[in-house]
């Protein structure tokens, strides 16, 4: 196989104003200081990040470089770090398939992983001394571009998010993890999860909060990638004026679907022409008409409740005539519904009041760095509870019997009645953290 050639890449995207072809070879890496296995590229300890090389570890951080000898040049050696670490490649939008090798010949690991802006791919998975585990994921690289002269109208915040730069990166995590070689093949023929939604929806760079569209992928298996458009704050018609609709139906293939999920800042829309019926309603059915027009699969979500309760110990409907509306265009143009309003629900108050905080951004003074003030959102998730959120999608998905259900992890069912407990559940912050609210209500 051909070895990576990160200088013909950035030659043909500059040549190309960053717009270029997904490579047909595909780019295998061997870490660590010891033997490079054939056709391989060595990566070494100190390979920090440049656009010129192409590759290399990204964002000052830095991993030890560890040879046990013997024959396997790939296994025998390999990175390590205390502390999380990125490795990063420049690639243009698409789909890949991403194959790791972790472990260690001689010692344990420990390693959780995600992409991008902290999408979940791996939970925390050890390896004893000697045992290796080969990780694969069909992962999705998105530009703004979207013609020679348009581009996705994204909002300051969005300019340093690791999802909207032209290189795939990747995060190590975990108390001890060991990357010993990595792979990636284009995969242009891979099916597309898109997601349009809001601040309950996207993929949030930053600890404590989190969404349940960046703990999706952990779900899939490989084959189907997630390509989250989802931004806070938006509303359908923001959704649509910064040409986030027209991006999509600009890369999406028939096969390929679209979830969708607003109502929280849609109810903020005021005019005389909006509302759950009227502007949500009409708007919900373009983007259901364009993407069935375009040979994709539309699927509606009702919005994710707030933590309302009431004086009974029961959820209050903060939400308006808005899920109402989504069910019934749902069923007007036959299209598949996830019903997350009832399911958080249920979920929230199987919690009760005072544990439900656990699985939203409900944090003391003082937490995180920056932080004098307490934090307590009643809308935002924290990385638990968009975890079990994203479940209950999963539930959905299997509900609605839909094409994706092949590419499904093995995992128990969940019911939303009974969640995972948060003592079960494992996460190791990514360095970034924030005690900005997200956009959104």
């Amino acid at each position: 196989m051909p070895t990576f050639s990160p200088t013909a890449l950035l030659a043909a995207m500059l040549l190309t104003g960053g717009a270029v072809a997904q490579p047909t070879s595909p780019y295998k890496f061997d870490f660590g200081s010891g033997k490079t296995a054939p056709g391989y590229t060595a990566v070494a300890a100190d390979a920090a990040y440049s656009p010129a090389q192409g590759y290399g570890f990204d964002f000052g951080t830095s991993v030890t470089a560890v040879d046990r000898g013997g024959k396997d040049a790939l296994r025998s050696d390999f990175v390590t770090s205390p502390q999380p670490f990125y490795f990063s490649v420049r690639l243009p939008e698409g789909n890949y398939t991403v194959t790791l090798t972790l472990g260690d010949a001689q010692g344990p690991s420990t390693t959780m992983l995600k992409a991008e802006s902290r999408r979940l791919l791996l939970e925390t998975t050890p390896t004893t001394p000697g045992q290796f585990t080969t990780q694969t994921f069909t992962l999705n690289v998105k530009s703004p571009r979207i013609s020679a002269t348009e581009t996705v109208g994204l909002k300051p915040r969005e300019l340093g998010k690791l999802d909207w730069d032209d290189k795939l990166t990747l995060e190590f995590n975990g108390p001890n993890p060991c990357l010993a070689a990595l792979e990636i093949k284009p995969a242009p023929r891979a099916t597309t999860v898109f997601l349009a939604g809001n601040s309950t929806v996207v993929n949030q760079d930053d600890e404590p909060w989190a969404a349940w569209g960046q703990m999706l992928p952990r779900f899939l298996g490989p084959g189907v990638a997630v390509a989250n458009h989802a931004e806070s704050g938006l509303t359908l018609g923001s959704f649509l004026g910064s040409r986030r609709l027209q991006k999509v139906l600009s890369v999406l293939q028939p096969g390929d679907y679209l979830f969708i999920e607003f109502g929280h800042n849609d109810q903020k829309e005021k005019g005389s022409t909006d509302g759950a019926w009227q502007s949500y309603s009409e708007r919900l059915r373009l983007f259901v008409r364009e993407t069935k027009q375009k040979g994709g699969i539309p699927v509606i979500l009702t919005s994710t409740s707030r933590r309302s309760f009431g004086p009974d110990g029961r959820i209050e409907n903060s939400l308006g005539d808005f899920p109402a509306a989504a069910r019934q265009v749902a069923q007007q143009e036959q299209v598949a519904l996830i019903d997350l309003t009832l399911m958080t629900t249920k979920l929230y108050e199987s919690m009760g009041p005072e544990e439900s905080k656990k699985a939203f951004v409900h944090y003391p003074a003082n937490t995180y760095p920056g932080q004098p003030q307490a934090l307590a959102d009643n809308t935002h998730f924290n990385p638990y509870g968009a975890y079990e959120i994203a479940r209950c999608v999963v539930e959905g998905i299997k509900a609605n019997k839909l094409g994706l259900v092949k590419f499904l992890r093995p995992t128990p069912a969940f019911d939303p009645a009974h969640p995972d407990p948060l003592t079960a559940w494992q996460w190791y912050g990514s360095p970034r953290s924030a005690v900005t609210k997200p956009d959104g209500n």
